[in-house]
């Protein structure tokens, strides 16, 4: 008998964010699993780089260009892609990053913390990471009564990290605005959920985890000396909670869930 629990080949799958290191992983898997998968960002170059990845590996992709802090811009998105690949099921929030001038180095004055840094940081993960897409992209799933969204938070938004607060608040403010969604949309046909990273090597945070030579910086060795599994985690091995959570036969029951995939680390908190 065969066993398609986990087949998204009736599935579109939207992917903003899908142009980075996590986000691109993500749409990888997704397409695996029998997706059409449209790729959001800004970078025409790394946009196509990813399409050329996921159909070398015979999947069906594209890459769309939009700027998630655009309402305007989110619509056109949605509509190309609604008449490219078909009704769009799946939602991957997953742009999002944190920002130097909103990064506290040790010793310095929260006080002093610029409110314009505060708010692009703010605005990058949870307005653009999470709100609007969540509205453009969810009006058409709503209409359709079936979607799953899929917003990525951050273990920093379950306890407030040292520096990045502007980056945590905001992660946190992710897993409220899903909570919320799940609860309003649960008898429409759309489930909302999270998935919280634990310490992923990527672009952005690689100066804070290693040095030149590859070594553990000091903020790195701390993080790997608090994770049970004593190592950071890989960019694929989140296709398995993105894929479990976008399946609906697999995941019908689940909504209003933070998934961490982190190593064990937030154990070591509680």
């Amino acid at each position: 008998m065969k066993n398609d629990l986990f087949d998204l080949s009736g599935d579109v799958a939207v992917v903003t964010g899908g142009t980075g290191t996590l986000g691109g992983a993500m749409a990888d898997a997704l397409a695996a699993y029998g997706a059409k998968v449209a790729i959001l960002g800004r970078n025409p170059e790394r946009g196509a780089a990813r399409v050329k990845a996921i159909e070398d590996a015979g999947g069906t992709a594209i890459f769309q260009a939009a700027d998630a802090l655009d309402v305007a811009s989110l619509t056109a998105a949605r509509d190309a892609i609604n008449e490219k690949l078909g009704s769009i099921s799946v939602l991957v929030s997953a742009a999002g990053g944190n920002h130097p001038d909103a990064t506290l180095p040790p010793g310095s004055d929260f006080c002093k913390l610029p409110k314009e840094a505060w708010n692009s940081v703010f605005d990058l993960n949870l307005v653009g990471g999470s709100l609007l897409p969540s509205q453009v992209f969810g009006e058409t799933m709503l209409a359709n009564g079936k979607g799953s969204i899929i917003n990525i938070a951050s273990m920093a938004g379950m306890i407030p990290l040292s520096r990045v607060v502007a980056y945590s608040a905001a992660k946190a403010a992710v897993l409220n605005l899903t909570q919320f969604l799940a609860r309003e949309w649960a008898t429409k046909g759309v489930r909302v959920n999270a998935i919280s990273p634990g310490f992923f090597p990527a672009e952005q945070n690689k100066t804070l985890l290693f040095n030149e030579d590859g070594s553990y910086t000091e903020r790195g060795g701390q993080i790997i000396g608090h994770t049970p599994m004593a190592r950071f985690g890989t960019s694929d091995e989140l296709a398995g909670a993105v894929v479990w959570l976008a399946a609906q036969k697999a995941s019908s029951f689940v909504t209003g869930q933070n998934i961490v995939v982190d190593g064990g680390f937030i154990s070591t908190t509680i």
